[in-house]
This record gives structure tokens, C-alpha cells and sequence, in this order.
């Protein structure tokens, strides 16, 4: 029993440590995504943002938005044919270093200011399950910015924030 017990110890410790191990190996590649947008780097930007998954991320929104609308099955239909297009437009559209800048500016971070450090932005990912971390604005807030390991690199791959955010519009 006792050696059951410092098993199972031993198991919470150390998945414990890889879930803060991802965030902070997670917080450098955030880091650098934060300059990209800031220095509008489009090749470093895009170099940490996974825009097939954002695409899909996206499509899936604008799937469960239907639903959730209450839609009847003919409308559901036809946003379930239309929704892979309007996600290709739509990320063309948003997922670019400026509109994220714009959105960035709507948290707080302005070109006068500093970014967060690396040290800083970890303590601040949660880490999901499913080995994703996820940004939020506040600390048991909701997930907003979701982050894949791709690779060895962490790259943005979705965004369960507000819409109007990334048209930088204020609430």
C-alpha cells in the first residue's frame, strides 16, 4: 500500500513538472511571437503561428456559433458547406501581425511599454491535457490563445477569444 502511495506520488510529481516544463518551454516561442507582432515580422510570425489548425479552429467556431444560434438543420447545412471558405477567408483576413497588434493593444500592450518576459508570460499559460497550452486574460480566466508543440517549436493553433478583438473594436 505505502509503496502504491509514493508511486502515485511520484507519478503527480512528475507530471506535475512536465506541465510547467511545457509552459516555460512554451513562454519562448509566445515570447517570440509577442516581438513579431510588436516588429510586424511577418516571417517570424509566421513562423509561430500553425495556420491550418487556426483555419480549422476557426471553422469549428463558426460550426458551433451556428449551433448555438439555434439554427434549423437547413441553416446548419449551409454553413457546414460554407464554413471552410469563410474560414480561409477569415484567416487571411485576421491572422496577420497587424491585426494581432491591434488586438494587443486592446490588453494593454503598446509599442511604449515592454513585453512580458518569458518568466512572466509562463506563469501565466495553463497547461491543457492534451499537451496544448493556453493564454488567458486573467488568471482562471478562459482559455483565449491556444498553443501547439508543432515540431519543437510552440505555435499559435487557436483562438477562443472575442471576434471583436482581432477587428479591434472596443467592448
Amino acid at each position: 500500500m505505502i509503496r502504491t502511495l509514493a508511486s502515485l506520488a511520484f507519478a503527480f510529481v512528475a507530471l506535475s513538472g512536465c506541465a510547467t516544463a511545457s509552459r516555460y518551454d512554451a513562454a519562448g516561442d509566445v515570447h517570440s511571437l509577442l516581438v513579431a507582432i510588436r516588429d510586424n515580422d511577418k516571417a517570424a510570425f509566421e513562423a509561430h503561428i500553425d495556420r491550418g489548425a487556426l483555419k480549422q479552429s476557426i471553422e469549428t467556431r463558426l460550426l458551433r456559433e451556428t449551433a448555438r444560434a439555434g439554427a434549423n438543420d437547413g441553416w446548419r447545412a449551409a454553413a457546414a458547406l460554407l464554413a471552410p471558405s469563410l474560414a480561409d477567408a477569415a484567416s487571411e483576413a485576421l491572422i496577420r501581425p497587424e491585426v494581432f497588434r491591434a488586438a494587443a493593444r486592446q490588453y494593454g500592450y503598446t509599442p511604449d511599454k515592454p513585453l512580458p518576459s518569458r518568466l512572466a508570460i509562463g506563469g501565466s499559460l495553463k497547461y491543457l491535457p492534451d499537451g496544448r497550452v493556453c493564454a488567458t486574460r486573467s488568471k482562471d480566466g478562459p482559455c483565449l490563445l491556444m498553443f501547439t508543440n508543432v515540431e519543437g517549436t510552440w505555435k499559435l493553433s487557436g483562438f477562443e477569444g472575442d471576434l471583436a478583438d482581432l477587428r479591434g473594436k472596443k467592448r
